[in-house]
């Protein structure tokens, strides 16, 4: 019970830095630094279930991190934004890795509800000292507040989390996060489309998301040549 508290905490942690990344950069640059778990998950993954590190992996790893460190060098003012992305990736990488040990015993179901349940429990007893150096404008969501937030609750959240472990059954860890990658995909075509962020970046940009989905597409051909 407690590994999978443990866990829950990771995943609390992980989501309270992306939305910081959110925050202090924007969703694009949010979703971009999510790439970097490819690369601490080719270390820590061998490090848990000890094996070798794969050379491949780190290879497609930095190839994630350099276009990372691209948006970084030529976009100074995410400074922060980034940094939170980061830390998030780092989150990101750990609990997949972990939840594959725990789903040799629990159901995806039980460690979803367990885990989620956690992370409520740890981010509301944290939300009054936050609250002491941050107060809030307003505390109850308004009605449509409610709305997005059951979807990012039910749809985003929980249905997502338990695929998520499901698909943890058949694929390694490495994969699982490499193929979460793909968020900078469709979530910079939604910021671009809802947000107007595109009016944002340089060509840099764009040539480090080109570098990430690069490293995607060449760890998905790995996946299916190794399937056949």
């Amino acid at each position: 019970m407690l590994q999978i508290f443990g866990v829950g905490a990771i995943v609390a942690f992980h989501w309270l830095t992306f939305y910081g990344s959110v925050k202090y950069a924007n969703i694009s640059v949010a979703v971009v630094c999510l790439s970097a778990a490819g690369f601490f998950t080719a270390f820590f993954e061998p490090l848990i279930f000890k094996r070798k590190i794969i050379a491949a992996e780190v290879v497609l790893g930095l190839l994630a991190i350099t276009g990372i460190y691209i948006i970084f060098d030529f976009h100074p003012q995410y400074k922060l934004g980034i940094i939170f992305g980061i830390i998030s990736a780092l989150g990101s990488a750990i609990f997949p890795i972990m939840n594959k040990q725990l789903l040799k015993r629990f159901t995806p179901r039980i460690l979803t509800f367990y885990e989620l349940g956690s992370g409520l429990v740890i981010l509301t007893l944290l939300l009054p000292a936050y609250l002491l150096f941050y107060p809030a404008v307003y505390f109850l969501p308004t009605l449509s507040d409610w709305g997005w937030l059951l979807i990012l609750a039910v749809l985003c959240t929980v249905v997502s989390f338990d695929l998520q472990l499901n698909a943890l059954k058949k694929i390694s860890a490495f994969t699982a996060n490499l193929t979460y990658n793909l968020e900078p995909v469709y979530g910079i075509i939604l910021a671009f489309i809802f947000f107007r962020e595109n009016k944002l970046f340089h060509n840099e940009f764009y040539i480090g998301l080109g570098l990430i989905l690069l490293a995607i597409l060449l760890q998905m051909w790995r996946v299916i040549r190794h399937h056949k």
